[in-house]
């Protein structure tokens, strides 16, 4: 591997780092536990998104798992330890998750998930809050909070940008477990690969954004993106035209368009 690992990062116990030809690896690695999430997960997670945003040797970051199952949700002794939380303690634990969603989602880098198994509760919430998905078919998707008596809160505010509302309210009223094929249909995940392919093609995929496309052009349009959707027609229009001037002036903008003109191929 091309890096080398802060101390904080080789104490940790449930996450792996690592990075090759320009790619970041984010393993969730409680296999035995189905790589369910607790706040000491999280609190790794966030440390490793950290460490890959600002690692100059990573382009695109992979968010995969260990195992069978890519996550199963919130871990049971975690949910029994919820029990004796206060409004002050679940206000803080919730936003502990939170932040992690809203880092992955604002994260200078494309992320992309490999799914190779269900992804559950807060793990369907990992999985859909990257940029894009690539699943097994057998995998199984869903958000099965109301069954228990609980709410997919944070996960509810990414999922009405990314799928709109008529699929978010399907998905999180009736917490039904659905197909990865069910999944794709709904813009949930973005493509479907076999077991045996899985992590070939979300590689070869991932080393093509690093060939063929700006750092500078994805990071600026992933931030563009999450921004949009908050602003009214016109206040949207002037920021993309701004944005769009903006790019105009980069270093990457000149050197791709004078490689265009002189019909060279680029090197990114």
């Amino acid at each position: 591997m091309e890096n080398l690992l802060t101390p904080e990062l080789e104490a940790l116990r449930y996450i792996r780092y690592e990075a090759q030809d320009r790619i970041g690896y984010i393993t969730l690695n409680r296999p035995d536990k189905r790589n369910a999430l607790n706040a000491d997960v999280v609190t790794e997670l966030k440390k490793a998104f950290d460490f890959a945003e600002d690692d100059e040797s990573v382009k695109v970051i992979v968010l995969r798992s260990a195992g069978d199952v890519f996550c199963a949700g919130a871990d049971l002794a975690y949910i029994q330890d919820l029990q004796g939380f206060g409004y002050t303690d679940n206000l803080e634990d919730s936003t502990h998750l939170m932040q992690l969603f809203h880092q992955i989602y604002t994260l200078k880098k494309v992320v992309i998930g490999q799914v190779q198994g269900h992804a559950l509760a807060g793990g369907c919430g990992l999985a859909a809050i990257c940029d894009l998905t690539f699943a097994v078919p057998e995998a199984k998707f869903g958000y099965t909070e109301v069954k228990i008596g609980f709410i997919p809160a944070i996960v509810s505010v990414f999922l009405l940008r990314k799928i709109g509302e008529a699929r978010t309210k399907q998905l999180l009223l009736s917490g039904d477990v659905v197909s990865a094929q069910t999944a794709l249909d709904m813009g949930l995940i973005t493509f479907l690969s076999t077991k045996e392919e899985l992590a070939d093609t979300v590689n070869a995929y991932a080393q093509r954004l690093c060939r063929e496309n700006s750092g500078q052009s994805m990071e600026v349009t992933k931030e563009m993106l999450a921004r949009l959707p908050e602003m009214a027609l016109e206040e949207g229009l002037r920021y993309a035209a701004q944005s769009n001037a903006e790019a105009r002036g980069s270093e990457d903008c000149r050197k791709g368009i004078a490689a265009f003109l002189s019909k060279e191929k680029i090197s990114w």
